[in-house]
């Protein structure tokens, strides 16, 4: 799997993406964020729709609304993890908009003003369910561009992380992209991803492979998620390990429900019996 790389923005930078809709990336580098997190501006008749605020930071925030103009219509939100959420509060206040999000959040300290199900409509975009990096995710689509968030990144897999990350949702999630013929997405973090279809496709054969790694490294003697982590990664960055053993933990959780693991003897080993 080939994931896509640019240079780092300069920060408050408000970078063209496509007529009528631009970004800023939000001054958060990290190993699970690569340069930031994406803030989108999409320009409407009635001001701008921003997706994702992105991070808790007040030079981020004065950077979107200097971008906008303060002309602010409404805040879009993906999912309600920190590094997409963290800003809202502060962009409510300084514009008075309501915030859109997912009908039943995953964290209980943030409720939509006007709540979202799938296939609901806000300023020409239909909101798409698709569970599986996060139960509350939302993407976005319009005539061939779809913001598909943290759902499928440019520059990495994303992590499934139980119990609000779900396997068995993400592969529908993809599936459900993959039916559709779209022309670019928008990730929530990295560039644009230009061939959709094929990026989409390439990230299910991926999982795939990981989990066929991981039937064939249970296939001796049970073993937890953290022993199967060098076995399917190799080396990796410290930093990662963590967010790895997640993601095996949520393909052991998928392959159990499919009926082709259990868990035993303190870790995990394939199902050989159906009964």
């Amino acid at each position: 799997m080939e994931f896509l790389t640019e240079d780092a923005p300069v920060r408050g930078n408000v970078l063209p993406v496509l007529p009528g809709i631009a970004r800023i990336v939000a001054p958060n580098p990290g190993p699970m964020t690569y340069h930031g997190t994406n803030t989108y501006l999409i320009e409407g008749d009635d001001g701008f729709s921003v997706l994702d605020p992105g991070p808790d930071n007040a030079a981020h925030v004065q950077a979107i609304l200097a971008a906008t103009g303060g002309r602010i219509a409404r805040i879009l939100l993906s999912h309600t993890h920190l590094d997409h959420l963290g800003a809202v509060p502060a962009l409510k206040a300084a514009t008075g908009v309501p915030a859109y999000g997912y009908h039943t959040p995953s964290v209980p300290h943030f409720s939509p003003d006007i709540p979202l199900h799938d296939n609901d409509v806000v300023a020409g975009w239909t909101a798409l369910h698709t569970p599986g990096h996060a139960a509350d995710h939302l993407a976005f689509a319009r005539d061939g561009v779809v913001f598909t968030a943290d759902h499928v990144m440019s520059w990495s897999s994303s992590v499934v992380s139980p119990p609000d990350g779900d396997m068995t949702a993400y592969f529908a999630s993809l599936h459900r992209l993959l039916a559709r013929s779209d022309d670019v997405f928008l990730p929530g973090h990295g560039p644009p991803i230009t061939a959709p279809r094929d990026f989409a496709q390439g990230l299910l054969e991926h999982r795939t492979t990981r989990e066929t790694m991981i039937l064939k490294a249970l296939s001796d003697t049970p073993k937890t998620a953290a022993a199967l982590v060098p076995r399917i990664y190799g080396p990796i960055d410290p930093r990662l390990v963590g967010a790895a053993a997640r993601n095996v933990t949520a393909h052991l959780h998928k392959l159990r429900n499919e009926g082709r693991a259990e868990e035993a003897d303190g870790g995990w080993r394939v199902r050989t019996t159906n009964g």
